[in-house]
């Protein structure tokens, strides 16, 4: 590759900046004057956000440390290293894990360097011009498909034509996607980068979790249910291009205004109801099965079934439980099973409906320039199945990341309930409370499971915070009447999560 100028320096220098994640290794290796520092500058510059952020060469200092919005930078210069022992006095290695780590003159301690790292060899070479570099990228390990990626990346954004892009990365969610914002003049885009997602090992009848409770492997329900969705009125976002085939899409850009405010974030009730109504109009018509994705490409949503919601459901006992020092019995574990089995029949063999499944505030936007169910921009979509309406209704009204009180929590399902009963003389409000009710409980079920499973495989505590929340929600749900067999195991089995107290319990 061939950077002409400082410019594509730090436009390489972008790319690669949103593929980096704590625990990365990147070596900078090359002449002195062939730009190492020019290139670890325009890099930590990008994720500080600050173009005049002071970057100074770390060859008298050996090591300068940033503490940056992302994550933390370290960027070293072996170059007066004498020896392996200089490089242990560093102290680089205790704080690598959390950090990205960026190496120039690697060679002098090649010997110690990690299997899985970027490798970047900038050369001069006469005829390429005073400026231009010639730059020779190896990923090892882990980061050779990384790389790879970084590259389809952006041949993807030139021919898509937002090669020129500024890129500004966006916070994502819980998932393996990630999303940035692209910038070219006064238009404005976001692209989703969403690589395939591999099977995990089989846990069950010798198919993974995913498949069981069948989470999308690509991005084509995620191109079905956004063209749908925008069929109908409903502000999905436009795909403005897409590469199925490698994961890549950019969007319509739906901008950043939420439908809570404050922190700890609130819901704003005016945008809440909006959101509801969205969910009666989606329950009001019947919907298909089988969508387009492309010419001569279908995409058929799987049924939210009996299996799915019990493996979801059972994340309880095999992540909730150890991260509270427990454990379940084989027989209890059968007795729960049976009661789900026993309490999902009755929502299940209602006529299925579209179940967005992560219809809450994180993923609903606020377009106040649009009118009726279009102010509210929707997300994220791409696991949506057939099943029961309701689940979406305790999706929005039970938050895991928000307290929605209890008052507005009724009085939001009250408003959904008479709309729903106004339209179709058919629809049986207490019926659905009851599938509410269920669904709830089985959401905030699997919800303390995910959440643990984030802490202990995943390594992100911060999820933590929100169990005694979903656990005020899950305790709201079993109280009506129908699950009160599950209630009963619940109580004599399920340990309450600690209270923090930076965690306040939900009002009601």
């Amino acid at each position: 590759m061939v950077l002409a100028n400082e410019q594509a320096t730090q436009k390489f220098a972008i790319d690669l900046a949103a593929a980096l994640g704590p625990g990365d290794l990147v070596t900078l290796s090359g002449d002195l004057g062939t730009g190492k520092t020019t290139f670890a500058r325009a890099l930590i510059r990008h994720l500080a956000g600050d173009k005049l952020l002071e970057v100074p060469s770390p060859t008298f200092t050996l090591v300068q440390n940033y503490a940056l919005p992302r994550f933390a930078v370290i960027h070293a210069d072996l170059y007066r290293l004498s020896g392996p022992d200089d490089l242990d006095e560093l102290g680089i290695d205790d704080a690598a894990k959390h950090s990205v780590v960026l190496v120039e003159w690697p060679d002098r301690a090649a010997e110690t360097l990690p299997r899985d790292r970027l490798d970047i060899a900038l050369f001069i070479e006469p005829g390429l011009g005073l400026n231009a570099r010639r730059v020779q990228v190896t990923g090892w390990g882990s980061f050779a498909p990384r790389t790879q990626r970084l590259i389809d990346i952006r041949a993807f954004l030139d021919q898509a034509g937002f090669g020129a892009a500024e890129r500004r990365h966006l916070q994502g969610d819980a998932s393996s996607r990630a999303y940035e914002r692209l910038l070219l003049g006064s238009k404005s885009a976001v692209l989703m980068n969403a690589p395939r997602r591999p099977d995990g090992p089989a846990v069950r009848n010798g198919k993974p979790y995913s498949a069981i409770a069948h989470l999308a492997e690509d991005v084509q329900p995620f191109v079905a249910m956004a063209r749908a969705l925008r069929k109908r009125g409903f502000s999905a976002p436009d795909i403005y291009a897409a590469d199925l085939a490698e994961g890549l899409l950019i969007l319509e850009d739906l901008g950043g205004d939420t439908i809570v405010r404050g922190e700890p974030p609130a819901p704003i009730v005016e945008r809440y109801e909006a959101a509801v109504d969205v969910l009666i109009a989606l329950h009001a018509e019947p919907l298909p099965r089988t969508l387009p994705v492309a010419p001569n490409v279908e995409y058929s949503l799987p049924d939210y079934d009996s299996e799915a919601l019990l493996i979801e459901a059972e994340l309880l006992l095999d992540w909730y439980f150890p991260y509270r020092g427990g454990s379940v019995s084989g027989g209890d574990r059968q007795e729960f099973i049976a009661l789900w089995q026993q309490m999902l029949a009755r929502p299940l063999a209602d006529p299925p409906s579209w179940v967005l499944r992560d219809f809450h505030s994180p993923n609903l936007l606020w377009l106040a320039q649009r009118d009726g169910i279009a102010r509210v921009g929707l997300l994220d979509f791409q696991d949506a199945v057939m099943g029961p309406g309701a689940y979406d209704v305790a999706s929005l009204l039970q938050d895991a990341r928000v307290d929605v009180p209890e008052a507005m929590e009724i009085a939001l399902l009250g408003r959904y309930v008479k709309e729903r009963r106004d339209k179709d003389p058919t629809f049986d409000p207490a019926r659905f409370v009851e599938f509410y009710a269920t669904l709830g409980a089985q959401r905030a079920t699997k919800i303390l499971g995910i959440f643990a499973r984030l802490n202990r495989r995943d390594g992100k505590p911060q999820y933590l915070r929100h169990l005694p929340r979903v656990w005020n929600y899950l305790q709201r749900s079993l109280t009506h009447p129908a699950l009160a067999p599950l209630r009963t195991w619940y109580d004599k089995h399920v340990p309450q999560p600690d209270l923090p107290s930076s965690v306040s319990k939900i009002e009601g």
